[in-house]
């Protein structure tokens, strides 16, 4: 597989989920409803500022899996799989491992041949992401005492042609920014939700400066709403505009958000509802970097068969 270009990393987080996405072929259930997970012991390996990237282990592992995926090997991709492990496919749907062995589903990208691939570590956590054209997938592995296991994998297909006109928006930003309906378990939770609610603070209020701390360097955000991703510095210069909001969309109360934790590094998985629009399925990392929770990656597919949220009466 290739080396994923650098330039793809982008930064960003917000807005880009209230645009319409891109509706592809999935054929799943949605998943009934997340529940909370809790904390795993922390981690023994190396701190995620040490961790190598392009780490040889979880690229042999996850090369292992595309194989057994693109030949439909079901014995082969299931001895991969994390206990806890969901897949969300382009057009939104996810489903947990009892699903998945029902019934294999088929990647978009086939044996990733053609497809740009690169994977950094965090500790325990390491993040594989591959892309082809539109096609962008994020699979994220978990360093458990049997090996790497797949617990997360997320599929978003990035939009064709011109922006649709956007929805109707506001400026009230009490969802994250003030707030969230979800009681954190611990002091890593209370840490990222407090930076969650800090960093679209700043996007609400186009403060550049304010905003880039809490993210990593390599920051990319993926959404199916946007026809391209946009790296940390384009986002920057997005924020350094004169200008006010939108709202971002909001924590969704159910399904419950699901965080797994693996000391410094937390992989955060659940929904967001726009004020307008289909709510979307996002998967974060976060890495505690000097005593601050820093977002790494963050991938949103909309949720094609979900009702559209109406806004309230203006």
């Amino acid at each position: 597989m290739k080396s994923f270009v650098t330039g793809m990393l982008v930064a960003g987080v917000s807005c880009l989920m209230l645009c319409s996405m891109l509706v592809v072929a999935g054929g799943f259930a949605p998943m009934p409803g997340f529940t909370a997970l809790a904390a795993t012991p922390a981690a023994t390996s190396p701190s995620p500022s040490d961790a190598p990237d392009n780490n040889a282990d979880v690229l042999a592992a996850d090369h292992a899996l595309v194989a057994a995926l693109a030949k439909s090997d079901k014995v082969a991709a299931g001895k991969m799989f994390d206990a806890d492990f969901v897949w969300t496919n382009s057009a939104g749907d996810t489903i947990g491992l009892a699903k998945v062995m029902e019934s294999l589903p088929t990647p978009p990208l086939g044996d990733e041949s053609g497809a740009e691939v690169n994977e950094r570590t965090y500790g325990q956590v390491g993040a594989v992401q591959s892309a082809s054209g539109k096609v962008h997938i994020l699979r994220i592995w978990a360093k458990r005492p049997a090996g790497w296991r797949l617990l997360d994998y997320h599929e978003v297909t990035q939009r064709s042609g011109a922006a649709p006109p956007p929805g109707p928006g506001t400026n009230d930003c009490q969802n994250p920014c003030k707030g969230v309906p979800y009681t954190p378990k611990d002091d890593a939770e209370k840490g990222i939700l407090k930076s969650w609610g800090e960093l679209e603070t700043a996007v609400l209020n186009h403060a550049p400066q304010v905003w880039s701390p809490h993210f990593l360097d390599e920051f990319v955000l993926i959404s199916s709403g946007a026809a391209d991703p946009a790296t940390k510095a384009v986002r920057l210069e997005q924020l350094s505009r004169p200008g006010f909001g939108p709202a971002p969309p909001q924590l969704a109360a159910e399904p419950v958000v699901r965080f797994i934790h693996f000391g410094d590094s937390v992989v955060m998985i659940g929904q967001t509802k726009p004020y307008s629009g289909k709510p979307a399925h996002v998967s974060r990392i976060w890495v505690n970097r000097d005593g601050m929770w820093r977002m790494a990656f963050s991938y949103q597919t909309t949720i094609q068969s979900a009702a559209p949220i109406v806004p309230p009466a203006s």
